[in-house]
């Protein structure tokens, strides 16, 4: 948003979900968009998943020029849509939606945000034996965009929820004719891969305020050659980071894939190329001012 008074020409945009109170989304877009002199403004809105499709509804006949999706409705929100991006298609979920001229499409940039990430510190996953951690929907992102990139791929995810993992190894084979590695999260097959991984990946909530003593990982299986990248982003450095830093690891923390997600959907929203450094720093302050 800039600094001129919302108008009749104001274009709006803005996130979906339920819980919604403690996202950064409108931090982020709202600062880009000051910053880049745009007449956008971008919101946050409770949406119960039984109103979904009104919402979706409501997004076409407002003219609302995108929406930000996030949990519950990634998933959920693909039937009210028009088009479906290709890999968003293979991934089965979606939060990123365009409005152009009322025809809906919809794009899932926490993938191609995980890769950035990734690849601005310079790791290319080609080729990589990635361990896994976690089979929900940000695992199920990260492990399309992983395996479009040519890595090999071991999943392990906890007991009550295994059958998660064992279908997504499924539905990776289907769109990609490699075979994926599943396992029970547990110390056991955790200590016998890990030596094997070139990139460790946790997308469990494991570690996560208020829960920040936690680690997904027992404490001296980490060692050196690792590059740990934990998606929890707050708080800002989780255990398992500090510990991988301890250890002589390399790390990437949640914040850059959730800033990169973020700044992917802005430019798919504004057609500009999205301030990241301004983005990210919006984004710590509202993790500075929760603590």
């Amino acid at each position: 948003m800039t600094d001129m008074p919302v108008s009749g020409k104001t274009i709006v945009c803005g996130v979906i979900g339920d819980p919604i109170e403690h996202t950064m989304s409108p931090a982020m877009h709202n600062a880009a968009c000051k910053a880049l002199e745009l007449d956008f403004v971008y919101a946050a809105f409770k949406v119960t998943a039984a109103e979904l499709g009104n919402a979706i509804a409501g997004m076409k006949a407002l003219g609302i020029k995108g929406l930000n999706v996030t949990i519950p409705h990634k998933v959920a929100v693909i039937p009210f849509l028009d088009r479906i991006d290709p890999l968003a298609e293979k991934i089965g979920a979606v939060n990123t939606v365009v409005n152009e001229n009322g025809a809906l499409t919809g794009y899932n940039t926490d993938a191609m945000g995980f890769l950035r990430a990734l690849m601005e510190r310079g790791y290319e996953p080609r080729g990589k034996k990635v361990l896994l951690l976690g089979a929900g929907g940000a695992a199920r992102a990260i492990s399309f965009i992983l395996a479009e990139e040519g890595a090999h791929l071991v999943i392990l995810n906890r007991k009550e929820e295994f059958t998660w993992a064992e279908d997504l190894a499924t539905r990776i084979a289907l769109n990609y004719e490699i075979p994926v590695a599943v396992g029970e999260l547990n110390p056991e097959n955790m200590e016998r891969i890990i030596v094997d991984s070139d990139i460790l990946v946790n997308a469990t909530s494991v570690g996560m305020s208020p829960n920040a003593g936690q680690s997904p990982v027992p404490t001296g299986l980490l060692c050196s050659n690792l590059i740990v990248f934990d998606i929890v982003y707050n708080p800002f450095e989780t255990r398992l980071l500090r510990e991988a830093k301890v250890a002589g690891a390399r790390t990437i923390d949640g914040l850059e894939m959730l800033v990169w997600q973020g700044a992917l959907a802005f430019e798919k929203f504004t057609g500009q190329e999205a301030p990241v450094d301004l983005m990210r720093s919006a984004a710590l302050k509202v993790l500075r001012r929760e603590k």
